[in-house]
């Protein structure tokens, strides 16, 4: 069973260097020593790429951590084939994750900011649009269980998972796992909501509009 919290420490010394197949041999074995290894040589690239795309360092470590999450449950059930290298296969996972990440922030964005936002005349364009974010938002967000519901709420406002924990007087693990859960869940069905696919779709192609 995997655990769904990893824990990062920062060595002094110098760390011995492993191959590709070593990694993935010793990431089976959860020896700890390659967990380090990897935070130390690949968390750069993965801290630089999430604040390029207007995250945190935060944002960045658990973004690392839930990539690395996805690379243990591949190599557990011996799903994990390489076709390139192990750090741009891990570079890959967390840059696709963090993607969606974004697209779970702006759709809510939208539809908590839009909400909280009345007093402003809007036109018919930006109506419609305040409402088919809200239907969208509204579609999937409530699928998911109670408890997600709360954690995730409690999540957009800024508590952090101590203190949601201490709030709903749940565990820090239970909270961290069950927030990790609900996002992937959340982010999946957005990104497969018919109405979300289609607003993807046409903003693509106005994109490659050419004006004479």
């Amino acid at each position: 069973m995997i655990c769904n919290r990893i824990i990062f420490r920062h060595n002094s010394f110098n760390v011995k260097e492993y191959t590709d197949t070593e990694i993935i041999r010793c990431l089976k074995e959860r020896q700890s020593d390659v967990v380090r290894y990897l935070f130390n040589r690949y968390m750069p690239m993965i801290r630089l790429m999430v604040i390029q795309m207007g995250g945190s360092v935060e944002d960045a470590k658990d973004l690392f951590q839930d990539g690395l999450i996805i690379m243990l449950e591949k190599i557990d059930k011996d799903e994990l084939v390489l076709r390139c290298k192990f750090k741009t296969f891990l570079y890959s996972v967390c840059e696709n994750l963090w993607k969606a990440v974004l697209a779970k922030r702006r759709i809510a964005e939208n539809y908590f900011n839009r909400r909280m936002d009345t007093t402003i005349e809007k036109d018919f364009t930006e109506i419609y649009d305040n409402e088919l974010y809200h239907n969208i938002f509204e579609d999937v967000y409530n699928t998911l269980d109670q408890v997600s519901r709360k954690i995730l709420t409690l999540y957009w406002q800024d508590f952090s998972p101590k203190e949601i924990a201490v709030k709903l007087g749940y565990t820090y693990g239970y909270v961290r796992k069950k927030k990790s859960e609900s996002q992937g869940e959340l982010i999946r069905k957005l990104l497969c909501h018919p109405q979300y696919v289609a607003i993807r779709k046409t903003e693509e192609a106005t994109k490659n509009i050419v004006y004479d």
